[in-house]
């Protein structure tokens, strides 16, 4: 079997691959721990991520809040926002009880949110289903100086380097999602990115001059950047 090294082909491995899971349908299962899928896999590094701190997080295509209510135990007030009304009345039900926590509904790129008024911006597979570079840009723009956005995402294959990657790494999706158990929300919108790694990339990097992008094995690419400021 082939080894990933990212150094190589820009992949990280594969997370959570040897670990066995719960019974995802247990009622006594903890609300920060209630499914994995690929999404999912990414939460611990943008938890990570996340500046010693913070007072104001941001979650951008929220969903069923899953992420802010993780990030509820590193910043003083997390904020998520997304366009379907299912996913933020879920989230809402959810989060009652958790002080810190806002949910709205909406759409992100219209939506009345404070400039420069978050100090952590994230957002997981959602860009795909906005115009990316208005996406983007307006991320930065509600970033406080010396913030950190960290974007998750979705990207086609196109070209034979980036098809040889998707292909290669396609049994240990398989295997990672079947031994994971892994799940999506009802009612979760979905949507095919428009966008293949490259353009992503391309975009990415002119927009956010300076930004770190990564290739990750289970079909995610993830973006990484701080704005200047002290």
């Amino acid at each position: 079997m082939r080894r990933y090294d990212s150094r190589q082909d820009g992949l990280a491995p594969p997370e959570g691959f040897a670990r066995n899971d719960p019974d995802l349908n247990d009622p006594g299962r903890d609300d920060l721990s209630p499914y994995w899928n690929t999404n999912v896999a990414r939460h611990p590094d943008i938890l990570r991520a996340v500046p010693r701190g913070c007072r104001d997080a941001l979650d951008v295509g929220c969903g069923d809040g899953l992420l802010a209510r993780k990030l509820a135990g590193r910043a003083e007030r997390v904020t998520g926002i997304d366009d379907a009304p299912e996913m933020i009345a879920r989230a809402r039900g959810l989060a009652r009880g958790r002080p810190g926590l806002t949910f709205v509904g909406g759409d992100f790129l219209a939506a009345e949110l404070p400039a420069e008024g978050y100090d952590f911006v994230c957002s997981v597979s959602a860009v795909h289903h906005m115009d990316f570079a208005a996406a983007l840009t307006r991320m930065r723009e509600l970033l406080r100086p010396g913030g950190t956005l960290i974007v998750v995402g979705l990207a086609r294959s196109a070209g034979p380097a980036e098809w040889a990657v998707t292909v290669a790494a396609a049994p240990v999706v398989r295997l990672t999602k079947l031994v994971r158990r892994a799940r999506t929300p009802d009612g979760m919108p979905l949507a095919a990115p428009p966008l293949s790694y490259g353009q992503v990339r391309a975009a990415a990097r002119r927009i956010l001059p300076g930004v770190r992008y990564r290739r990750h094995v289970l079909r995610r690419y993830s973006l990484t950047w701080r704005k200047p400021g002290p």
